[in-house]
């Protein structure tokens, strides 16, 4: 540990400016490196088992607690889950510009804790619940969503600080790339063990001993999780705000609007550049990008105007940007596309956390006579093969790419995203087979089939989510710059929001699309025996399966912005191969 540490304070002759816990500068041989990194993937494992053992068994609670309609319970978790990731946005927000992300995941991760016990309370108070079968309403219904929407809150505002603050214990440089990827890898690792315990133990304890006590082990697993992140205060290697990150993003837009009828000019050394030395013995605080071809538009915002009366006020920052600023935007726009095609593969996560639950309701939950599998914890079954297949990845598959793609992740982000977003097709064609045939086996033979028969649902989708959640992660933070780090990898978990908002609007859609005047639609019974579901995956597979192709474009579309920072820096490191290189046939040739 120590030695991956120093190895990664030499990098650091080119990094920002990062600082300890007391706001000095960071000491290399002391600060950051697996070691510190370490203590957030431990506050990663504990969140997300806390807050999975809520989500992911929290239909269940609505229904027979809360007592609402199958519909609207489908909603009130999609909406949860919903909020959590696109709160995600606001945390990266606050840590990039104003708190830091230490500070960030340590206030929001004690507002969790907050819902955890807030909910535990109203589960074991019979008086804060409402009787059957009377949905909850008035004070009853308040206390539920204020509790759970402060975990929403504090998940939210957690999930892509703790990305991004494990992330920033190593170096962005290329001999630091397999150290970075692996932690990608390792976070995700953290995750599915969290995961696993959360759907297999503490969906167990919430089953047998009453929701009360299960989300007072979330609660407590939350605790634990917070006590990982504070006792690694000493060895973080924190990235300080630097102010927010809007305005300079709304100067580009308003002066390239206000010079619209100007004309780029054809050599892109005519626009306003910062000119920033970089050298191999000073620290670079700022990146300089280098000037690229898309959204030619924008780079209106570079162009000089020299108007006597109006000098002063064409030099305003609103009026004139630099080539750096431009860039910053077009790194935003250019990254859009890629997070837009992963929407659709939160859709199909969203139905495996709630109509999937529901076959499994409706099917046979014994393993033996004497013992029944809570049908949430049926999602636990990819996690038990991911944590066996994500290491086997890292060490096996990984090492074998890279001999052949010279890639320090074996294959790129986009590759891996790419293949996920295809895989994940398969989950719903799966599920829909095996939902036609449950089907039929209840209205025809009046037989209930094994809850056995839609794990190979989740199966598929999990090996999808190994490529897809981490190489999209990987993908956002490696294209983001100073002070964008905890933002843009922030839109990562936005995909999550935007996919079971929409799965919550295609509910609603094609209950509508599919009404009949002598019936309701695909999905408006509570008895899925009525019901058309195996439809309705039918409908979200050939939508997984148009979105595969529409990402394919964009992927060959996009292309990052090398910067000069990195490029030189770079250039010092492959300097110093040569360097190493030349002694060493020296040393040879004088052996001789």
């Amino acid at each position: 540990m120590d030695r991956d540490r120093e190895e990664d304070g030499k990098d650091d002759d080119y990094s920002s400016d990062s600082v300890d816990w007391r706001g000095r500068p960071s000491k290399p041989t002391q600060h950051g490196g697996m070691t510190a990194a370490l203590f957030v993937l431990g506050l990663q494992g504990f969140e997300m088992m806390a807050v999975a053992a809520v989500g992911n068994n929290l239909i269940t609670y609505v229904l027979n607690e809360m007592h609402f309609p199958l519909s609207k319970a489908a909603n009130t978790v999609t909406n949860f889950v919903g909020t959590v990731f696109l709160l995600s946005l606001l945390g990266g927000f606050l840590s990039d510009s104003y708190l830091g992300s230490f500070w960030t995941m340590l206030i929001f991760g004690f507002i969790e804790l907050s819902g955890f016990i807030l909910l535990s309370v109203q589960a074991h108070v019979p008086q804060l619940r409402p009787p059957p079968p009377q949905p909850a309403h008035g004070y009853q219904a308040s206390i539920f969503y204020g509790a759970l929407y402060l975990v929403a809150l504090g998940s939210g505002c957690l999930k892509p600080n703790i990305i991004s603050h494990g992330a920033d214990q190593f170096s962005k440089r290329r001999s630091q790339s397999k150290k970075l990827s692996t932690f990608f890898n390792c976070a995700y690792f953290a995750f599915c063990s969290g995961e696993l315990v959360a759907l297999t133990v503490l969906v167990w304890v919430q089953t047998h001993s009453g929701m009360d006590v299960g989300f007072g082990v979330s609660a407590a697993a939350m605790a634990v999780g917070l006590i990982c992140l504070i006792s690694g205060s000493f060895v973080y290697r924190n990235s300080p705000p630097r102010g927010t990150i809007f305005t300079p993003i709304a100067q580009v837009f308003v002066a390239a609007i206000s010079k619209r009828k100007q004309i780029c000019p054809s050599n892109p050394q005519m626009l306003h550049h910062h000119h920033i030395t970089v050298t191999p013995s000073n620290n670079v605080n700022v990146v300089t990008l280098i000037h690229t071809e898309k959204f030619r538009f924008l780079d209106k915002a570079c162009i000089k105007v020299e108007n006597g009366s109006d000098g002063e006020m064409m030099e305003s920052p609103w009026r004139l940007c630099s080539v750096w600023q431009v860039e910053q935007v077009k790194i935003l726009l250019s990254v859009v596309p890629i997070f837009a095609c992963t929407i659709i593969f939160n859709t199909i996560l969203a139905q495996l956390q709630t109509f999937s639950v529901q076959q499994g309701v409706s099917m046979n939950t014994h393993l033996t006579p004497n013992f029944r599998i809570p049908p949430a914890s049926l999602q636990s079954i990819p996690y038990i093969m991911l944590i066996f297949v994500v290491p086997l990845y890292e060490t096996a598959f990984v090492p074998l790419a890279r001999r052949f793609t010279a890639n320090a992740s074996g294959i790129s982000p986009l590759q891996r995203v790419g293949t996920g977003l295809f895989i994940a097709t398969f989950s719903m064609v799966s599920a829909a087979l095996i939902e036609h045939k449950r089907r039929l086996s209840a209205l025809n033979s009046n037989t209930t089939l094994s809850i056995f028969w839609i794990a190979p649902q989740f199966l598929i989708f999990g090996l999808s989510e190994m490529f897809t959640a981490v190489g999209l992660i990987e993908f956002f933070y490696k294209q983001s710059i100073q002070g964008m780090q905890s933002f843009l990898t922030a839109m990562t978990y936005c995909s999550y929001s935007f996919g079971f908002y929409l799965s919550s609007l295609l509910v609603s859609l094609v209950n509508r699309v599919t009404s009949t005047g002598s019936g309701g639609g695909w999905l408006s019974n509570n008895d899925l025996n009525k019901d058309r579901l195996d439809l309705f995956y039918w409908l979200l597979a050939a939508l997984s399966l148009i979105n595969f192709f529409n990402y394919l474009f964009w992927s060959r579309w996009y292309s990052s912005n090398p910067s000069v920072a990195m490029l030189n820096a770079e250039a010092h490191e492959l300097g110093q191969d040569l360097e190493k290189q030349t002694t060493n046939l020296n040393y040879n040739n004088t052996s001789c």
